[in-house]
């Protein structure tokens, strides 16, 4: 184990995002990750929330991996993830407009509600993939609520137009899962699966 927490501690990660809630969760369990953000035309052929995260973040880490090309490729590891909620049937990205904003919390107050979060993990020619799963439940809102949460702006680019890191911690009941999973980045699944990623490469 000595030996693969010193390559945990040599690895270059770069975090396929510029997403600035996943850089300080890597940062919190003691990654820093290069962020290289993908510009790839993000294309979705599933229908599932866990399937469609997946699919996402597979095609960010692999544009961002094509991009470096294989110079230091066993020494790096890209990572590509995205988020989405899942409510009554309807998976929910990032808010349009404030009207757009409005209607997704209508819909998640007083209910409980799904987030998923894709992670996909490249080093050289080994990759992992995977989807994590967190229960939401959120105390009922007013309009005014609704109103006064969507002025903070909080909601301008977050999937369900909430962040639970924020001011929207107010709001919530109670969670069944991985936290961190809510902010973006299911932040100790990633380690570990970092770890397997790393012992495949090696072996």
């Amino acid at each position: 184990m000595g030996e693969q927490e010193e390559d945990m501690d040599n690895i270059r990660v770069v975090l396929a995002s510029a997403s600035p809630r996943r850089e300080e969760l890597l940062r919190q369990i003691g990654i820093i990750p290069e962020v290289i953000p993908s510009e790839i035309e993000e294309k979705v052929t599933e229908k599932e929330p866990d399937r469609v995260v997946t699919e996402l973040s597979r095609q960010k880490a692999e544009e961002v991996a094509a991009r470096l090309g294989e110079s230091d490729a066993k020494t790096t590891v890209v990572v590509g993830s995205d988020t989405v909620v899942y409510a009554n049937g309807e998976i929910l990205g990032k808010p349009a407009d404030e009207a757009d904003a409005a209607r997704m919390l209508r819909m998640l107050q007083g209910d409980s509600h799904y987030v998923y979060t894709g992670v996909t993990l490249i080093a050289g020619n080994k990759k992992r993939s995977f989807a994590v799963e967190t229960r939401v439940d959120v105390y009922p809102m007013s309009e005014k609520e609704i109103e006064s949460y969507i002025a903070c702006k909080e909601s301008d680019d977050k999937a369900g137009a909430y962040g639970i890191q924020g001011r929207f911690a107010a709001y919530i009941r109670g969670i069944d899962g991985s936290y961190t999973n809510v902010m973006g980045l299911p932040a100790g699944r990633v380690y570990q699966e970092m770890k397997k990623l790393l012992e495949d490469r090696n072996d």
